[in-house]
């Protein structure tokens, strides 16, 4: 069992759940976020005085997955998160000791579902 984290902007949200869709995978968790990394954000005037933005939205997506399903929950990320350009955003993936089911614990593999 495995749960990805993903990073990833905004405006590509739409094309993420889709192609995570095509290769049903539709349980997810998705959190606004704000981060910064090789963007280094941008500056903006407010008022006449300049501020530097370095936090910039992000959406964080969450899915746990049975091992089978990893692969295939990547690639869809990334194929519908790429621009090729710096900012796409980051894919983490981490190990799931354990699942539990609260409605009728269920554990493990069938807890994901």
């Amino acid at each position: 069992m495995k749960l990805i984290i993903a990073y990833i902007q905004p405006h590509k949200l739409n094309s993420v759940k889709q192609e995570l869709y095509k290769e049903e995978v539709y349980k997810m968790s998705i959190t606004n976020a704000l981060g910064c990394g090789q963007q280094k954000g941008y500056k903006e005037s407010y008022r006449g005085v300049d501020i530097e933005v370095n936090l910039l939205k992000k959406i964080r997506i969450e899915i746990a997955v049975n091992d089978n399903f990893m692969e295939r929950t990547v690639n869809a990320i990334i194929n519908g998160a790429r621009t090729e350009k710096i900012g796409d955003g980051k894919i983490f993936i981490l190990n799931i000791e354990e699942t539990i089911r609260i409605r009728n614990g269920d554990r493990g593999g069938p807890a994901i579902g």
